[in-house]
């Protein structure tokens, strides 16, 4: 068994990682300035710091990294991964400066695997120059989401046009006006089977009777610096039958393929946030005494930071066996271990960020330090792509489902 990074994927680490040290970090002060100073808050891809590293990372051939075959880099996932997580100690600013933030990741990803030519010309190309944002839309605040199938925004079909009505909340990025296409899930035909119901439309923010109605906070932090999430109302949006992605009834499937990947980037990104948390940790306890001495002798504070790194190292490499059996076997045929990091990496992190935000005292409650802010980004995890519940269920059942397959093959 080979745990050693292809050659292709320690250059570009190399080159990442010198990137990050000589761009990305020494810009953050300068992106929260910048971000501060502008005439429209959340519009926050228009700083010019993140233009700058922009500019800097495609020179640098660190672009687009996330996406695979032509439209992409051409990376596998177990290639990608540990590039993400590096850009996950940067998180409001590293992915977006190589332009593999999401949500445009998985919308890109939805275009290049099921749009056609003229919705990849139009919305495909700009998303991946970097010229535009978007956002996907399914969630919604009168149904539990936690079940796609229970989407209730109407999607009916008037001659040459579709005719949207509905509700949707927690749209990410979708505060941002950069943001010009939505991907919209709804329901087509309410009477077909459970799993082809569904459809997803391409949807101009600028199409009339789709309004932005509020930004969401997430622990009392709006997070302007990714564009926000949002609260929607679409009344009689009117869009051409040419926006449908697919076909009518393959929005669950979509959202399926779209997921999947979307999740192990997550938790590719959350283990760099992990990482740069035991470093703050690290660094705050050596450097403060209390009761007489550093709080890196005091016991307590040790068995933190030694739990740290042994569930980091865990979670490593859960993930990359993920990443390298999605490359092997297929998004389904890694389902079960897609669920088990979803399930693990948000608690875990969770759990890393605590201690680190204890070490650091008030401090660490501030935004002086990025403890409390990401502590509330990786929470969020939890119900994003699914709350754990879900997942635990799903995966319980597959268990299940083996072992009663085993006894029954007398194993």
């Amino acid at each position: 068994m080979d745990f050693g990074f292809d050659r292709t994927t320690e250059k570009l680490r190399e080159k990442l990682l010198d990137f990050m040290d000589t761009q990305v970090h020494p810009a953050e002060t300068v992106f929260r300035e910048q971000l501060a100073a502008l005439d429209h808050r959340w519009a926050w891809d228009s700083v010019p710091v993140l233009q700058e590293l922009r500019t800097e990372a495609r020179a640098r051939g660190l672009w687009n990294l996330f996406l695979p075959g032509e439209h992409g880099a051409g990376l596998t996932n177990l290639q990608y991964a540990p590039l993400a997580e590096i850009t996950g100690r940067s998180g409001h600013l590293a992915p977006a400066a190589l332009n593999c933030s999401a949500p445009d990741t998985g919308n890109m990803e939805v275009l290049a695997l099921f749009g056609n030519e003229s919705q990849r010309k139009e919305w495909l190309d700009p998303l991946l120059a970097g010229e535009i944002r978007s956002a996907f839309a399914m969630t919604e605040p009168a149904v539990a989401s936690s079940d796609a199938t229970n989407i209730a925004t109407r999607i009916e079909r008037d001659g040459d046009e579709y005719v949207v009505n509905g509700r949707k909340w927690w749209i990410t990025g979708a505060m941002n006006p950069n943001a010009q296409i939505f991907i919209v899930m709804g329901k087509t035909d309410p009477s077909a089977e459970r799993h082809r119901q569904q459809s997803m439309l391409l949807v101009p923010r600028d199409t009339p009777g789709l309004t932005v109605e509020r930004g969401m906070e997430v622990f009392g932090y709006d997070d302007h610096d990714h564009g926000g999430h949002a609260e929607l109302t679409f009344e009689d949006v009117h869009v051409p039958v040419s926006n449908l992605i697919a076909g009518e009834g393959d929005g669950f499937g979509i959202a399926q393929a779209r997921l999947g990947p979307g999740r192990i980037h997550h938790c590719m990104r959350s283990i760099g946030v992990a990482e740069r948390a035991i470093e703050l940790m690290c660094a705050r306890a050596d450097e403060r005494v209390a009761f007489g001495k550093p709080l890196a002798e005091q016991g307590v504070i040790r068995d933190w930071i030694a739990e740290s790194r042994v569930r980091i190292e865990q979670l490593r490499l859960l993930v990359l066996k993920t990443a390298w059996l999605m490359d092997t076997v297929g998004n389904k045929g890694a389902h079960t271990e897609i669920q088990a990091i979803k399930i693990a990496t948000p608690s875990t992190v969770q759990w890393i960020l605590d201690k680190a935000i204890q070490v650091h005292g008030a401090g660490g409650l501030s935004q002086d330090f990025p403890l409390a802010s990401a502590y509330a980004g990786i929470r969020t995890l939890r119900f994003a792509d699914g709350p754990d519940e879900v997942h635990k269920n799903a995966l319980a059942k597959a268990e299940l489902r083996r072992q009663s397959k085993r006894r029954g093959e007398g194993r």
